[in-house]
């Protein structure tokens, strides 16, 4: 049976690109060999994946492959049934997605000219307030410029020299089983050229290092892990065209609220007594607090939901669910006191010390039952009572 590709990336034959590109990305980390070294399935799983990415992602052969099936590709622009063809560049989809390698980041654009990648990408760490209602933050981050001596060359005499190891390409192949990648050449650092006597100002790296800071406004709901872009603020080209910025978001936890995209979770501490009376308690939210009406009879790690009082959404705008989650809790210690009064309560509830609390229906026929298996004899299924044989 022919594989569908949708199923393989699992997403609906209606997505758009975007929703495309996510889900290879997802399933590429998911899978990628360097992550799964010595599993066939998962190697096999990634050739599949890269199969699907490779027709779905392009529009041209999406829509052949929408009409006919994989039949209609065969022999199309190099595509072939193995979903490979020999000049296969897995290094640039990584590239385009993570910013280089196998990490994720941001992208990795480079100039021919340039001996660095122009986009750069920084972390941020904010806290758990900071994230839920937006702040405004000043950073300071490195850059990088082509050095003014050799303008950017690396060389002394600003001559350079195509590469050996890639002939100017920039770009080396190298085997792996039955897959071949493409990745970017570490000997001229895909510049495709080499230099002979460094410049004694930059060592031959072609840039200078410098600091500078720019203010950020974090937006309100922003999460853990999302990025934030900054237009023309990262590296700076021989060229004079300058890279963008990629603010990395890291949200510290909060000591008590808990998030789950635009939901926030918190545990409230009741009394045994609280909850047995059904009690009417004040909780905190996120801006403040609220009432919560318990039901006679509460239980343990019961969760109240509130709409609305969650964390606004960064791109819909909607504000989650406030979940609250109570704890019962019960004393440690009691004095004479405290036993005498729970004893009356006990005895006016019809429970008697010392034994389970079951009704005396029940009781008694867990009894007969207990006495039953001691006898040697078992309850039928009208409640008659029979000698087990031998």
């Amino acid at each position: 049976m022919e594989i569908d590709y949708y199923e393989i990336l699992e997403i609906s034959k209606n997505s758009d690109s975007e929703t495309i590109k996510k889900a290879f990305r997802k399933l590429a980390l998911k899978y990628h060999p360097d992550r799964n070294q010595g599993d066939k399935e998962a190697e096999e799983n990634f050739k599949k994946v890269n199969e699907a990415y490779q027709v779905l992602g392009d529009e041209e052969k999406r829509a052949i492959y929408d009409r006919y099936g994989k039949a209609g590709l065969e022999g199309r622009g190099g595509f072939s049934s193995s979903g490979f063809s020999a000049d296969f560049d897995l290094g640039d989809i990584f590239n385009s997605f993570f910013g280089g390698g196998f990490s994720p980041g941001a992208s990795s654009r480079k100039r021919s000219s340039d001996k660095y990648p122009l986009d750069l990408e920084i972390a941020l760490r904010i806290k758990f307030n900071e994230a839920v209602f937006g702040t405004e933050k000043e950073i300071e981050f490195t850059i990088k410029k082509p050095c003014q001596t050799c303008k950017g060359s690396g060389s002394k005499d600003g001559k350079t020299h195509v590469c050996p190891h890639c002939e100017g390409r920039g770009r080396i192949s190298q085997q792996r089983g039955f897959m071949s990648f493409v990745q970017e050449c570490p000997y001229c650092n895909g510049t495709g050229e080499t230099v002979k006597d460094r410049c004694s100002d930059c060592g031959g790296s072609g840039y200078k290092e410098e600091r500078q800071s720019v203010k950020v406004n974090i937006p309100e709901g922003i999460d853990d892990g999302m990025r934030m872009r900054v237009s023309e603020k990262g590296n700076v080209s021989s060229t004079g065209a300058r890279g963008d910025l990629y603010v990395h978001i890291e949200v510290e936890a909060d000591e008590h609220f808990v998030r789950h995209e635009s939901d926030v979770y918190i545990e409230i501490p009741v009394f045994f007594t609280q909850a047995v009376l059904g009690e009417t308690i004040t909780i905190p939210t996120l801006k403040g607090t609220t009432e919560l009406k318990l039901p006679v009879g509460a239980k343990d790690k019961q969760q109240f939901v509130f709409d609305g009082l969650g964390i606004k959404n960064v791109n819909s705008k909607r504000y989650g669910r406030l979940v609250a989650q109570i704890s019962i809790k019960t004393p440690k210690e009691l004095t004479d006191e405290q036993i005498s009064l729970l004893n009356q309560l006990q005895e006016s509830f019809g429970i008697k010390a010392g034994k389970a609390s079951y009704d005396e229906e029940e009781d008694e026929g867990i009894l007969d039952k207990i006495k039953g298996w001691f006898k040697g004899e078992e309850a039928d299924s009208k409640g008659k009572k029979k000698s087990k044989k031998a």
